[in-house]
């Protein structure tokens, strides 16, 4: 059977899944607690994701697909990294369970949304941007600490919170943005405004 040509316009989504095949060999050396090869994978995952993502702007190379796996993709990358960090004890277990908590708040509503009222179309807030890269940051920081250089403990004091500050900050942020869009789609199913998901 002859095999699909592969396209210019699949190389984002390419990219994006190899990614995504970091993601277990990235958990395990985390908890191998090797941290240099770790940190050497999470940097090559950021490139990639910068790469991917100019080359579908840039070429307007962008797909359904692409959008879908993109966020998929870094979020795997992240919740592996913080879960695996707070088994080790190398994040306070309440930071896990909040950004836990928050995503599958996020997920949950995001579901219910779908089902409920309309259909669903993913677009993150700039709090929500802000948020994951102030986790890749802290994630990043944190392997360096233990598998490079020690760093300050007010810094990683300072991401720790900041990263929770940011993480309730956008999980409030959704929990409004939904429940208002929720409430005008109930009173007024027809209003134009609905069309153009504002």
């Amino acid at each position: 059977m002859a095999s699909l040509p592969l396209k210019p316009c699949d190389i984002p989504n390419l990219i994006t899944g190899l990614r995504i095949l970091l993601v277990a060999p990235f958990l395990w050396l985390i908890l191998e607690e090797r941290y240099g090869a770790a940190l050497l994978l999470f940097v090559i995952a950021g490139i990639s994701d910068a790469l991917d993502g100019f080359l579908a702007k840039y070429y307007g190379w962008t797909s359904e697909l692409g959008g879908l796996l993109d966020p998929i993709a870094d979020k795997l990358l992240l919740i592996c990294a913080i879960l695996a960090l707070g088994w080790l004890n190398e994040l306070p277990g309440w930071l896990v369970a909040l950004v836990i908590l928050r995503d599958l708040m996020i997920l949950g509503g995001a579901v219910a949304y779908h089902l409920l009222i309309e259909r669903f179309q993913a677009a993150p807030l700039l709090i929500s941007k802000v948020n994951t890269f102030m986790q890749l940051t802290l994630v990043c920081a944190i392997i360096t600490h233990y598998g490079l250089i020690p760093l300050p403990a007010w810094l990683l004091t300072g991401l720790i919170y900041s990263t929770a500050l940011t993480t309730l900050w956008s999980g409030a942020a959704y929990i409004w943005r939904w429940g208002y869009r929720a409430r005008r789609r109930i009173r007024c199913p027809a209003h134009p405004c609905h069309r153009d998901g504002r």
